[in-house]
């Protein structure tokens, strides 16, 4: 059977389910995924990483690179930026910000960089030395002049603070230096711009990390104001935590800002988004279309608002195939979330039908979307099958031709 015919046969399905087919298609249509700079370079893990032929040996090339995956798949028309690892020589964001716009592709958000220096062996602004607390703010504060340079509306903040041991500092001490560091931030947002503020519950701290969970970025957004939100990232937290129930409290609250999506089986593993817990994936997926989708202003306003981006480390599985398959599975979780039947799950669930409402969700789930993907992509003038396209293209060779075997050039990113 042809993509087109299985299309047809799954649109009438839905049709009778009560899902609007149209409507689906349209907002697939307007899906956005951020794609990362570093996850095109040599940037790998904490104990080693494996150089790929290829791979970005500058900011350029990422953007290169990125224009590819968003040519293939028509929904990563952005990249997010790390200083300095994506700093120009000559400082011209403009030039930078216009070579991206050539490849048909926009700077994202920008990420700044106070874990990687010396300096930073005590923390950032949670560091006891004011000089040390001093030059992190004055990087973070150059990020927020980028922002303007670049066109982002996003400054995405995570910290690698904390301590080893206990009595190594005040944990107090060490909480109001960031809620005075990150006010001056704020203070120095431009005037569309917005903070995103991850957290991390261990790693590289291993008794306390200043900023740990969901809880202590939200009451840090919370203080700073309507353009502080939380960032989630799929890595960041212990075993068995639920985050599509973090996901559904921040929308609530108008709190969540973006996402750092990977997988992982154990910790940080930064794995390819939906390679180990695709059902996650799209229960996450499930509260984001619910709120979009409500009658609650604010959670549909910041559902609205919420960024998706890729933060992976591509460390033995190549760069592009791999950038290409987190879009793709990215897609596959919002699909499938579009489908699910609205009004008579949340019917079954009024009624009390414990049963019947899971059903009803797992049936979503368990629905195959890829011929509904392939019609979509066949209307936005895309390869209807992205990965075997760039298998096809050579673009793989080529660039291993022309770059060779590059060392580290990515830099380390939690």
């Amino acid at each position: 059977m042809s993509f087109s015919a299985a299309y047809n046969v799954l649109a009438e399905q839905l049709t009778r389910d009560g899902v609007d087919i149209d409507a689906v298609k349209a907002q697939l249509k307007q899906q956005h995924i951020e794609t990362p700079s570093w996850g095109y370079a040599n940037s790998g893990t904490r104990f080693k990483t494996f150089p790929h032929p290829g791979a970005a040996r500058s900011t350029r090339e990422k953007l290169d690179d990125a224009a590819m995956v968003h040519h293939l798949t028509g929904i990563a028309p952005s990249v997010a930026l790390h200083i300095p690892w994506d700093k120009p020589e000559d400082d011209d964001y403009d030039a930078l910000r216009q070579y991206a716009e050539s490849k048909h592709i926009a700077l994202g958000a920008i990420n700044p960089n106070v874990f990687q220096d010396e300096i930073y062996k005590h923390g950032s602004f949670g560091n006891p030395h004011a000089a040390t607390r001093e030059m992190a703010l004055d990087h973070i504060l150059e990020c927020c002049e980028i922002m303007t340079k670049t066109r982002s509306d996003s400054l995405s903040l995570w910290f690698a603070d904390g301590t080893n041991y206990a009595g190594q500092d005040s944990l107090r001490a060490r909480k109001k230096r960031f809620e005075e560091n990150l006010k001056i931030v704020y203070q120095h947002l431009p005037a569309n711009g917005r903070m995103l503020i991850e957290y991390k519950f261990f790693e590289p701290a291993f008794y306390s990390t200043d900023i740990p969970d969901w809880g202590v970025a939200y009451a840090l957004a919370m203080k700073l104001g309507e353009r502080a939100q939380v960032l989630v990232d799929l890595g960041h937290h212990a075993q068995g935590v639920n985050i599509e129930q973090i996901v559904a409290f921040l929308l609530d609250e108008g709190k969540l800002g973006g996402f750092h999506f990977n997988n992982r089986k154990y910790a940080d593993d930064d794995l390819i988004v939906g390679s180990v817990n695709p059902y996650e994936l799209f229960l996450i997926y499930n509260e984001l279309t619910d709120a979009a989708q409500s009658h609650d202003e604010l959670a549909r306003a910041t559902s609205q608002r919420v960024a998706y981006m890729i933060d992976q480390s591509h460390n033995i599985e190549g760069k592009m195939l791999p950038m290409i398959l987190s879009v793709l599975n990215c897609q596959e979780g919002y699909a499938k979330s579009l489908i699910v039947p609205r009004k008579t799950w949340q019917d079954a669930q009024a009624n009390g039908d414990v049963m019947g409402a899971h059903e009803i969700l797992n049936n979503a789930y368990k629905t195959d979307v890829r011929p509904l993907l392939m019609q979509v992509r066949a209307e936005l003038n895309v390869p209807i099958d992205p990965i075997a396209a760039y298998r096809a293209s050579g673009y793989e060779e080529k660039i291993a031709r022309e770059r060779g075997t590059a060392k580290q050039t990515g830099g380390y990113q939690s």
